[in-house]
């Protein structure tokens, strides 16, 4: 099956179970990531609260944690529901936002990454190559590095960690250590809106959760993200627009979009 065919299959499969993705996101962009799952066809649920994510992630399909405000209640509630994710076989997608540009994060992300076995991470390269235990420079959460001299630091994180690593940018980098897809597509006006990177870590665990093979749900997801990007810039006048229209394009894609904004990188 090739990449369009193969992540329409995952669109429609996403589209029919309406699967519950729970989101303990930051606070910039739980309305974004919110209206993005709808539009995806899937149910999110977002919270910051210990007990009641940790309920909820126990009867979802996926979680999806996001270190983007790395307060003491949304940590906790990433913690807390992670632990129940796992107890209940429920994938784990963490998105790592500014990875090692603080003390902090650097105390959140291991801490994240010592609960247990994750599904999939989506972050930036400098993201990437910060939890590789690389030397990275990040303008807060905006990545210095391109993706794929991330590449590497991902294929060893993948193994390591033994999940599917997702460097993402002009060019995505996807990896499990064993196997590597790298897809292109999207627009330049993507980086020019607050969110959308978080918006493709809820849609990887959107995807997680109705296929069994973390790799491939990465690659749909992310295809899916860039197809509808490409899409969406034409006749967008600018970020707003922009976004508006790729909310519309997530709603309405077909194999045929997905076809013609994305492909596999030579």
């Amino acid at each position: 099956m090739n990449l369009a065919a193969a992540a329409y299959a995952g669109l429609c499969r996403v589209r029919e179970a309406q699967p519950l993705v729970v989101n303990i996101t930051n606070n910039v962009v739980t309305n974004a990531t919110a209206n993005a799952l709808l539009a995806l066809g899937a149910s999110p649920a977002m919270t910051h609260h210990s007990a009641d994510a940790a309920e909820l992630a126990a009867m979802a399909g996926a979680l999806v944690c996001n270190m983007g405000t790395p307060g003491e209640e949304n940590v906790a509630a990433m913690l807390a529901a992670a632990r129940a994710a796992r107890e209940a076989g429920v994938p784990v997608v963490f998105d790592p936002v500014a990875a090692g540009v603080t003390a902090r994060r650097r105390e959140v992300a291991g801490a994240m990454l010592g609960t247990g076995p994750l599904a999939a991470i989506r972050g930036n390269a400098s993201e990437i190559l910060a939890l590789a235990g690389e030397d990275a420079v990040a303008k807060g959460a905006d990545s210095r590095h391109d993706s794929r001299a991330a590449a590497d630091a991902a294929a060893r994180l993948a193994a390591m960690l033994g999940c599917v690593v997702c460097a993402s940018g002009a060019v995505d980098v996807i990896t499990d250590g064993a196997r590597r897809v790298d897809l292109v597509g999207g627009h330049a006006m993507m980086p020019r809106v607050t969110g959308l990177g978080c918006t493709a870590t809820a849609v990887v665990g959107a995807f997680a959760a109705v296929e069994a093979d973390p790799f491939a749900a990465v690659v749909q997801a992310m295809a899916v993200m860039s197809a509808a990007g490409f899409l969406a810039a034409a006749g967008a006048t600018g970020p707003g627009s922009f976004f508006t229209r790729f909310i519309d394009m997530l709603y309405s894609l077909d194999e045929a979009g997905i076809a013609a904004g994305v492909r596999e990188a030579s």
